[in-house]
């Protein structure tokens, strides 16, 4: 089945907007990570050792609602992300990236009004990420968007968007 999707980071004018004041109001809080890997939404890489990042909350729904003029209502939630402090030139597009993937992930589908209407665990069984999307966009016709998540946490990982091809 040909990719009738496209993945999404946080967009460069949202990232500039969230080291400011994030989504819950407050400023970022940059923390030193010593370890390094935590994932990063603003390139859909992860964090170097002893790299300082900023942590703030993101509101997926709320933020694509803006762009499309969906309403996700109560779907609207407001979650703990990973940036780089400074504009990093963002991600460059293409395939899945390897940095977001991870055995246990779910898939939430949204309709172009911002409502859920499926979704996909996936848990370290036989599909991988791109099998996984594109069966909760072939199941769900009417899914404008998919989000990935991490199941322990909940964190949001990356967005993809139905395209017209």
């Amino acid at each position: 089945m040909s990719e009738n999707y496209e993945i999404r980071a946080i967009a460069p004018e949202v990232l500039k907007q969230l080291r400011i004041s994030d989504d819950a109001g407050n400023p970022p809080r940059m923390v030193v990570d010593e370890e390094g890997g935590n994932p990063l939404r603003c390139c859909l890489g992860r964090s170097r050792p002893g790299e300082t990042i900023a942590l703030v909350s993101y509101a997926p729904l709320r933020r694509w609602a803006l762009e499309t003029g969906a309403t996700p209502g109560p779907y609207s939630e407001v979650g703990p992300v990973f940036i780089h402090t400074e504009d990093c030139g963002g991600w460059p597009g293409g395939g899945y990236p390897d940095a977001m993937r991870g055995e246990r992930r779910v898939l939430r589908a949204y309709s172009a009004e911002g409502a859920i209407i499926g979704g996909l665990l996936l848990d370290g069984g036989d599909l991988t990420i791109e099998e996984g999307l594109a069966e909760v966009y072939q199941r769900n016709p009417e899914a404008a968007a998919v989000h990935v998540r991490a199941v322990e946490y909940g964190c949001f990982h990356a967005e993809t968007r139905r395209t017209a091809g």
